[in-house]
């Protein structure tokens, strides 16, 4: 099939293009939002292929994906086709909802003309999507190349604009945690957070904007992975640290319930909790290496890209062919 997507989210388009199809990637002078063309920081398949607007209304497009409401509107101006009337149109959640929850309505609620595919099951039953049809794709990883050591008794976690975001990306928990050992914050917009917080140099080090496979080996280098959203979808470097065999402590929060078995480090609601779980990883290298081999098989079990890819390709089977 020849698809038609926006570069949104990095590492969950990284994963969607190694499917085997064709993959129409928009692309502007700008490289802005709405034309930020292939990725530049993690190799891509040669199927991936960069189009611009001015080439699409001539392109052949098979089905349409969608990941924010203005898309709609863009993929109609650009293709001078309907997505939804024209040709099939799927629309992705990646977030959780915002403002009044649970009673949130989505913004794609009420239609008859696409489906909602969501990124996990707490997405779908949180979100008010009224007459829509809806169905969870669960997320995919590409397996990082990276093996966990842990020979370094530090923290890691993954935030991206940690100091934007506060409270809702569990930022201000992060002190309680440099006490029992050093942390390193890897992301976006990370730059300046031991300064925000009140933290001496020695005990939170900002890692800004690292390239995804040098990320990856200074990750698997800690000793444990912190998750300390209180309200994301599921953090796809969450899986990835699994992946890479990492022992994780987080917060028992929407979808990280159902990625993060017990045997894999500490799910808890309770912060004390969190904090022995810590303490016990940074003083029992063997504990917390036993952890992140459960870890790992739980990721590559229920979030390897065969089954996600699969996943997909039965969805866009019976999208695509039942429009016909």
């Amino acid at each position: 099939m020849n698809i038609l997507l926006w570069h949104v989210h990095g590492s969950w388009t990284t994963s969607f293009v190694h499917g085997g199809h064709r993959y129409l990637i928009p692309t502007t002078p700008d490289r802005g939002p709405y034309g930020l063309g292939r990725a530049r920081t993690y190799p891509w398949p040669d199927s991936a292929v960069e189009i611009t607007p001015e080439e699409l209304p001539d392109a052949d497009v098979d089905v349409v994906i969608l990941q924010r409401p203005e898309e709609l509107d863009r993929a109609e101006e650009w293709l001078r086709r309907r997505p939804g009337r024209d040709l099939p149109a799927i629309y992705v959640e990646h977030n959780t909802p915002k403002g009044d929850v649970p009673n949130t309505r989505h913004p794609m609620a009420d239609r008859d003309d696409l489906l909602i595919a969501h990124v996990t099951g707490f997405n779908q039953i949180f979100w008010d999507t009224g007459a829509s049809r809806t169905t969870v794709v669960d997320h995919g990883v590409v397996a990082p190349s990276a093996s966990y050591t842990g020979e370094l008794d530090r923290l890691a976690v993954v935030i991206n604009e940690p100091i934007r975001r506060g409270r809702v990306t569990g930022t201000d928990l992060l002190p309680r945690f440099a006490e029992i050992a050093p942390l390193d914050v890897f992301g976006m917009g990370v730059a300046g957070l031991a300064d925000h917080l009140g933290l001496p140099a020695d005990r939170l080090t900002s890692h800004d904007d690292v390239p995804q496979d040098r990320m990856h080996a200074e990750l698997a280098r800690r000793r444990a992975y912190l998750h300390l959203c209180r309200w994301t979808s599921l953090g796809l470097s969450l899986i990835e640290a699994m992946t890479i065999g990492m022992p994780v402590v987080a917060l028992a929060t929407t979808e990280a319930v159902v990625a993060v078995p017990p045997q894999a480090g500490a799910l808890a609601t309770r912060i004390d909790t969190l904090l022995d779980a810590a303490r016990r990883f940074v003083a029992e290298p063997e504990t917390a290496r036993r952890a992140g081999a459960a870890a790992r098989t739980a990721a590559r079990d229920r979030y390897g890209l065969d089954r996600f890819l699969a996943d997909w390709d039965r969805l866009l089977e019976e999208e695509v062919c039942g429009s016909r």
